[in-house]
């Protein structure tokens, strides 16, 4: 069975920053484009970053510069460092890799002072 484990969000100050994992139980994770997406209350689900398996980035394109995707294709990690958090950033965060429905359980990140 496929698991998608999100960890790292908390509660954090505006100007703070946090890092975000995800462990994928994914036998074909480092051939897939990996996708960190995001939900806030009453918003639609958006694309935050994602990385290709040859570790080639793109990123939401108010988010760049803020943000750092990464992943470790040993570890079947994928991480999301975020800086210069805002109130905006507050969101459920999802792992998710592309080309599929597997979805996990997603970490809050909350953006308060």
């Amino acid at each position: 069975q496929v698991q998608l484990v999100e960890s790292g969000g908390g509660l954090v100050q505006p100007g703070g920053s946090l890092r975000l994992s995800c462990a994928a139980a994914l036998s074909v994770f480092s051939s897939s484009t990996m996708a960190w997406y995001r939900q806030a209350p009453g918003k639609q689900r958006e694309l935050v970053a994602r990385i290709n398996p040859a570790g080639v980035t793109d990123y939401a394109y108010s988010l760049k510069g803020r943000f750092t995707v990464s992943r470790d294709n040993a570890k079947k990690m994928l991480y999301l460092q975020m800086n210069s958090l805002k109130p905006d950033d507050t969101a459920v965060y999802y792992c998710h890799p592309l080309e599929t429905s597997l979805w996990g359980q997603g970490t809050q990140v909350t953006v308060s002072s």
